[in-house]
């Protein structure tokens, strides 16, 4: 099974995950997130799998989320406002996102990692 690593190249964190990846054999597209972000309907899946909160996808420490003013605008954004928000920009969306069959990453912790895709 091959999963879907959107990452950022310039990333640490990213850098980090794909290391794990590799080390671990773990089949992956590797997918620039910025360049290829997710569509909103891609991302409606993603999400809808992961089970978690529509906010856990933001990138809240980046520099774009700081600009746009997403930590008032997101407490009464609907789901589908979200979306439109995290399809508009790779740069908004917390990466690593890691997308298998029946799971999904999103950032790297290496015990997720570990429990998800070894």
């Amino acid at each position: 099974m091959t999963v879907q690593f959107y990452w950022y190249p310039k990333c640490g964190t990213c850098r980090n995950a794909k290391k794990w990846l590799d080390e671990n054999e773990v089949e992956y597209e590797a997918i620039h997130i910025v360049d290829n972000p997710p569509t909103k309907g891609e991302l409606k899946k993603i999400i809808d799998k992961s089970d978690l909160p529509y906010k856990k996808f933001f990138n809240t420490s980046g520099k774009k989320y700081r600009e746009l003013g997403l930590k008032d605008k997101l407490k009464d954004a609907s789901e589908d406002e979200m979306l439109d928000y995290l399809a508009s920009d790779g740069m908004l969306m917390k990466r690593p996102l890691t997308v298998g069959e029946d799971q999904v990453t999103v950032g790297f912790k290496e015990q997720d990692f570990e429990n998800a895709w070894k």
